[in-house]
């Protein structure tokens, strides 16, 4: 990388923590392209060197957090239902981390998909549920789930359990507690959900000799 390219990588990281920490503390709605390029000592034009609009910051804010965890829950030894209680434990983590207010954004973007325009539409839930689908459709490959398992319903239900979860935390101004009901989610209904489909351990040695 020439000192160029990391000048330009920098100044991008720099505007998006500035941002996230902004939103954090204001609200979406209250931070402006403005406050972000103020706040962080550039100007307005350098910001849309890297982003074309406000809203492409919040879809920022969330690919690196959850692209890891879903590397981190592939990587994570155990079963199926072990695995995506890791996933979920970790995504959730990561919405509470971000704060109410940005959680608050990735919500309205799922209600209202106007607010995250153009080729962002949908923004972060479009994201989770090719994540969350890919994750699956590989565990059938690997043999952690059977060939008869549908991927499509239950990644449906497993997203209406995380964004239900994420709504209460912000209907409730964040009494509810997401990482609790998550985890009670992992261990009183994921196994009765994964049952009909986790593969026998007869399987998959069938799936490593192919």
């Amino acid at each position: 990388m020439t000192k160029r390219q990391e000048i330009a990588q920098e100044t991008r990281r720099k505007i998006y923590t500035t941002a996230c920490s902004l939103i954090e503390k204001n609200g979406f709605a209250n931070v402006s392209v403005e406050d972000i390029t103020h706040a962080c000592g550039v100007a307005k034009g350098t910001f849309y060197v890297y982003f074309k609009r406000k809203e492409d910051i919040i879809f920022e804010c969330c690919k690196e957090w959850f692209s890891d965890v879903d590397r981190r829950a592939r990587e994570h030894n155990g079963t199926i239902i072990e695995k995506l209680s890791f996933y979920f434990e970790g995504f959730m983590e990561g919405v509470t981390c971000g704060g109410v207010e940005l959680c608050r954004q990735w919500v309205r973007e799922v209600i209202n998909p106007s607010d995250s325009p153009g080729e962002m539409c949908g923004g972060k839930y479009t994201c989770d549920l090719k994540q969350l689908t890919a994750f699956l459709e590989d565990a059938v490959k690997d043999g952690l789930l059977n060939d008869s398992t549908p991927v499509e319903t239950l990644v449906h239900i497993f997203m209406c359990e995380l964004y239900g979860m994420m709504t209460c935390w912000c209907m409730s101004d964040t009494k509810f507690d997401p990482g609790e009901w998550v985890g009670r989610f992992a261990k009183l209904q994921l196994p009765n959900l994964l049952a009909p489909y986790v593969a026998d351990a007869a399987s998959r040695k069938v799936r490593e000799v192919r």
